[in-house]
């Protein structure tokens, strides 16, 4: 009797102290829930996640807890954040077999610090109907999107907590130049333009679309797809003729993001973590991801549903090294030349 009092007991607490992996990602990552359930079932884990707010934020977190980790596993961080990260040292690099399949152009880090998961284009979009609505003619480039009668339509995040915003900033930059570029972001603001915390504040809350005011939003090229697909009565075999948004692809306003997934470092589960890392690199999340998050998988061949057709693909525009080399410094001179400006 006692033993069996004592063998139940011991099993008792063998179930309390199952292993858990915790992970924290951006307030926008999504993933099948049976897929990590099968997760952990194969690994006998329970996965916690956290959200940690849009990436820049998420990122700030990390650095200010990096003594005392609070997760095992991040997703989210990108290409634009990458530097900050690694000055900060908060990552162990792990080097999935599974990056092979990742084509060589969009890799992170070779070394592994962050495996890219995914892809996408930060990009312009703007509401069809209200601007026919309107009859307004759509602006043809930054130069005139900075005017009073574009400005005012506008919303975009702010590249000091948002992973879009500061990849919108780092793309003026690259365009005109710093002095240039906090020139252009002082007449934007000063003719109207709004600038966000994150991305789901601008388009779910400012966005025309989401019976907001502003009828551009700084959001994805991927965005247009997603507004099919969620519309009523969507139809993969039928599918409209155009998207109810648009993208605005002017010239030095988009930017290429790779998003990707690491070990932290000082993690209390660094093995389960390195499995979690080739979970994300899988066949089924992979395919999972693209109308869940509205991105591209990062591994070829991995199948995309019909709707991606509205997802369009901006002409690639070469990023200067030194654009990229301090995203940091550029995020400080823009809050002191622009936000602070009078």
């Amino acid at each position: 009797m006692r033993k069996t009092l004592l063998t139940a007991l011991l099993l008792g607490g063998a179930a309390q102290a199952q292993t858990t992996l915790t992970v924290i990602t951006h307030d926008s990552f999504d993933v099948d829930k049976k897929l990590v359930a099968a997760f952990e079932s194969a690994n006998g884990a329970k996965v916690r996640f956290i959200k940690g707010g849009d990436a820049g934020e998420l990122l700030n977190r990390l650095i200010l807890t990096r003594r005392a980790p609070i997760a095992d596993v991040v997703y989210g961080l990108d290409n634009s954040l990458l530097p900050r990260a690694r000055q900060a040292g908060i990552l162990d690099a792990y080097r999935s077999p599974a990056l092979a399949n990742v084509p060589a152009a969009y890799r992170l880090d070779d070394a592994g610090l962050l495996n890219t998961v995914d892809y996408g284009f930060v990009a312009l979009n703007y509401d069809r109907a209200w601007f026919d609505k309107a009859g307004l003619a759509l602006p043809k480039s930054l130069d005139d999107l900075k005017t009073p009668a574009y400005a005012k339509l506008t919303v975009v995040q702010s590249p000091a907590t948002s992973s879009p915003g500061l990849a919108f900033l780092l793309a003026t930059v690259n365009h005109y130049g710093e002095a240039g570029a906090w020139q252009w972001w002082r007449a934007a603001r000063a003719g109207g333009m709004k600038v966000t915390r994150g991305w789901s504040d601008a388009y779910y809350k400012d966005f025309t679309r989401n019976g907001g005011k502003y009828p551009i939003v700084l959001s994805y090229a991927s965005s247009p797809a997603a507004e099919v697909f969620y519309a009523d009565g969507f139809n993969p075999a039928k599918l409209p003729a155009q998207a109810p948004t648009g993208n605005l692809f002017l010239p030095g306003s988009t930017f290429t993001q790779l998003e990707g997934v690491g070990v932290l470092k000082g993690a209390k589960q660094p093995a389960l973590a390195r499995k979690f890392v080739d979970f994300m690199l899988s066949g089924p999340v992979q395919a999972d991801l693209p109308t869940r998050m509205w991105i591209y998988p990062a591994v070829q061949a991995t199948p995309l549903n019909p709707v991606f057709k509205f997802a369009q693909a901006p002409k690639a525009e070469a990023i200067k090294p030194a654009v990229t080399a301090n995203p940091q410094r550029l995020v400080d001179a823009w809050v002191t030349q622009v936000l602070r400006a009078r």
